[in-house]
């Protein structure tokens, strides 16, 4: 579950559709409320969507993969967003729960891409898990110094997540799609860290 308590902005890209997308899943999350469900639980459930997607990636061949993989990441960002606001919902917001609500997180980034394992070099596919991990890292460094959380892209995690379909969906694509998803998380964390070091 989240307990994250730093101001945050209303970041940039696909990130901008949070409030949609959580209004949306206010009916879910009314639900889960009224059942007890734990916000770790859900923390967890996004982390086990995130295997699912990387092993059809990794078995399934394109366009297959392309209809699970975009479903079980859909369920991965719902769960990363439902966690925390039942957390809030239901006063049950704790260090512990913020600390595993972030391993959840690059646990599941991490995992996501090792599903390319089986399309992309080995050294493709570590350089990208690494790129994938380092936004959420500034972002968390900047809050541990006093700033807002930034969050967003220009490919931050719902557009990896978008990247990832792509692979699955277009045969041969998959190192192309990796390197810009490795790019592209490198140039979203130096934005990051400029933004921060301005506002420091």
């Amino acid at each position: 579950m989240s307990t994250k308590t730093s101001p945050r902005s209303p970041g940039a890209g696909l990130y901008a559709l949070k409030p949609w997308y959580a209004a949306r899943l206010s009916g879910v999350r009314a639900s889960l409320v009224r059942r007890r469900v734990s916000p770790d639980t859900l923390t967890a459930a996004g982390v086990v969507c995130a295997a699912g997607a990387a092993a059809v990636l990794a078995l399934v061949p394109a366009p297959y993969a392309a209809l699970p993989v975009a479903v079980l990441l859909a369920a991965r960002l719902a769960f990363a967003n439902l966690d925390g606001a039942l957390a809030r919902d239901t006063g049950r917001t704790t260090r512990r729960g913020a600390l595993l609500n972030e391993l959840g997180d690059r646990a599941a980034d991490l995992i996501v891409v090792a599903g390319f394992l089986t399309l992309a070099p080995l050294w493709l596919v570590a350089t990208a898990g690494l790129a994938a991990t380092l936004p959420s890292w500034v972002s968390l460094a900047g809050a541990a110094a006093g700033a807002e959380r930034l969050n967003g892209g220009p490919v931050g995690k719902t557009e990896r997540c978008l990247l990832v379909v792509v692979a699955a969906a277009v045969p041969g694509w998959a190192f192309w799609v990796l390197a810009v998803l490795a790019a592209g998380s490198a140039l979203t964390a130096v934005v990051r860290c400029a933004r921060l070091w301005r506002s420091l």
